[in-house]
């Protein structure tokens, strides 16, 4: 693990701007993501939910919990994160520590490029097994974040399509 700061500076995500608003989750988008999960094997198992700080993100991952729960599934751990942050390392550290079975994003994303940097540089965390919803789906996303920090990561749209990173590229199809 490496404890410098993978941080990108203020003016390498504004090459990438501007950043959409994060818009409220849709039920298509939540049904897929839950069914996107379970194909994954991972119904039931223990997910650690990651979210943003702003209304929309807090909203998507309070509904996902309630979901994820009520289908029999329990949360290792809910961590949030501002969209700017020093480094990010203490949330890393705890979105990872109780070693989920799968990790869901909920949050905008330039505030996920910057955490899934620090994740990639600093934890054991896998974007294969990581599922976002439609927010954290931005086509911007993979290049902003670099060089294979998300390839394999999994997400929602909001009319309840796939969308996948696959070196590099966000590609977007009606299954997985």
């Amino acid at each position: 693990m490496n404890e410098r700061s993978p941080r990108l500076l203020p003016a390498a995500l504004s090459d990438y701007a501007p950043w959409p608003e994060v818009r409220p989750h849709t039920g298509r988008e939540l049904a897929r993501l839950l069914a996107l999960l379970e194909g994954g094997g991972f119904r039931g198992g223990g997910v650690a939910l990651g979210h943003g700080r702003d209304a929309a993100s807090r909203d998507a991952a309070a509904a996902f919990a309630h979901a994820w729960q009520g289908s029999g599934g329990w949360l290792a751990e809910v961590v949030d994160w501002p969209e700017d942050a020093a480094s990010w390392l203490r949330q890393a550290r705890r979105l990872t520590r109780a070693e989920p079975d799968a990790w869901v994003v909920a949050a905008g994303s330039a505030g996920w490029a910057q955490m899934s940097r620090r994740l990639r540089h600093s934890t054991d965390w896998d974007p294969r097994r990581t599922f976002g919803f439609a927010s954290a789906g931005d086509s911007r996303l993979a290049t902003a974040a670099g060089p294979g920090v998300l390839d394999g990561m999994r997400g929602a749209t909001a009319d309840g399509r796939v969308w996948v990173i696959r070196r590099g590229w966000l590609v977007e199809s009606d299954d997985e």
